[in-house]
């Protein structure tokens, strides 16, 4: 997915108008008005919990195949929903306090809903725009949504340009995240700095999955690509996760019409059963009181063993209520922001994640196994 000169020299206009970008915003017309409260109201009633948020990333996709970034979305808050039912699952309860696993839950709910809540009424008012066959993104700053991105949907009304509006909406909610999440004190003291999230980095836990369906000697079989998560602290590295899950999803026809295929297939539950029912479970079958046991071997139940416990997150978690966003444009002429943008990344290990998958389950079982050994 490397840049060709043609839309290399295309994006050049597209420089000049970041670094002409004003944040003065005239008042709206009744009609528009009325727009940016039905936005409003819609995005509300779809961002209630991570359920809902990635049924309707993939319902927007459906509709807007286009719009590479809404699959993208989508399969990226499968894996936020799995990271938080872990949190209730057979293995992390294990190794965290109900204190941690309240803040770890608090830390990823944020930052799903915050990203729903400021890149969902961007995809709906490009819908509105479609209908009405007519730019409406001088909308945008009155939704709250950063100038950077008002240029970036004109460049893309005006060249169709897919990978552009992926690359700067990945850039846009990573630095949205940065200012709304990551640089508040109470989640770097809750979880960012803490050990456990250390320790998740450091036994490979952290993997963003994309699941995908691939018919092999006339027998379905599912497939796991993706990407190792390092360093999520780092605004640069999640900006470069991003992009290489897009080319990773993207860059391959077949991978991204199988992954789609598969999210039509599969509803999102939240439980890893979803894409490994041969392993995981979402009834929890332990009896209560019983030190563990390791169950797998070689990616394989062992003889006797019971599947893992990945409860669906309706059951574990409820919906909460969140404090509005702070009110602020991340986007202050940041010279850095072109050569992010115009920059490709090609995935570094486009290969099946199931054997490094398999290796990070093996290691917290064992991380499990042994703190039940240490305090009986």
């Amino acid at each position: 997915m490397g840049l060709s000169w043609y839309q290399y020299a295309s994006r050049l206009p597209l420089a000049m108008n970041l670094g002409r970008v004003r944040t003065a915003t005239a008042p709206l017309p009744a009609q528009d008005q009325k727009t940016v409260e039905r936005i409003r109201q819609e995005t509300l009633a779809h961002n209630r919990d991570n359920i809902d948020r990635t049924r309707a990333y993939l319902s927007f996709y459906q509709k807007h195949p286009e719009i590479h970034w809404a699959l993208l979305a989508h399969l990226v808050s499968r894996n936020a929903g799995w990271s938080m039912t872990d949190l209730r699952g057979e293995l992390l309860p294990r190794l965290l306090r109900s204190k941690e696993q309240q803040d770890y839950f608090l830390f990823l709910e944020r930052g799903n809903w915050l990203i729903f809540h400021d890149a969902y009424p961007q995809l709906l008012l490009y819908e509105e725009s479609v209908r009405r066959q007519t730019n409406l993104f001088y909308i945008l700053p009155h939704l709250g949504v950063s100038t950077f991105m008002q240029v970036i949907w004109n460049h893309f009304w005006k060249t169709s340009d897919k990978e552009l509006l992926t690359i700067g909406l990945i850039i846009n909610e990573q630095n949205y995240l940065e200012e709304q999440v990551m640089k508040e004190p109470g989640y770097q003291n809750s979880v960012v700095r803490t050990i456990p999230f250390a320790l998740q980095e450091l036994l490979q836990l952290n993997m963003i999955l994309l699941p995908h369906r691939k018919v092999a000697d006339e027998r379905d079989s599912l497939q796991l690509a993706g990407e190792r998560v390092f360093h999520f602290a780092s605004l640069p590295e999640r900006i470069s996760l991003g992009k290489r899950l897009y080319s990773l999803l993207f860059g391959d026809t077949n991978r991204q019409e199988a992954a789609y295929a598969w999210a039509l297939e599969q509803p999102h539950t939240g439980s890893r059963k979803d894409y490994w029912p041969h392993l995981f479970h979402d009834v929890n079958d332990l009896a209560p009181g019983k030190p563990y046991q390791v169950k797998l071997i070689n990616c394989q139940l062992r003889s006797g063993a019971k599947r893992l416990f990945s409860p669906v997150l309706r059951q574990v978690w409820r919906p909460i209520h969140h404090e509005p966003p702070k009110e602020l444009d991340w986007y202050k002429d940041k010279s850095d922001v072109w050569r992010v943008l115009t920059r490709t990344e090609e995935t570094a290990n486009a290969a099946e994640m199931s054997e490094a998958y398999c290796q990070a389950l093996a290691k917290i079982e064992w991380a499990v196994a042994a703190r039940t050994r240490i305090l009986g």
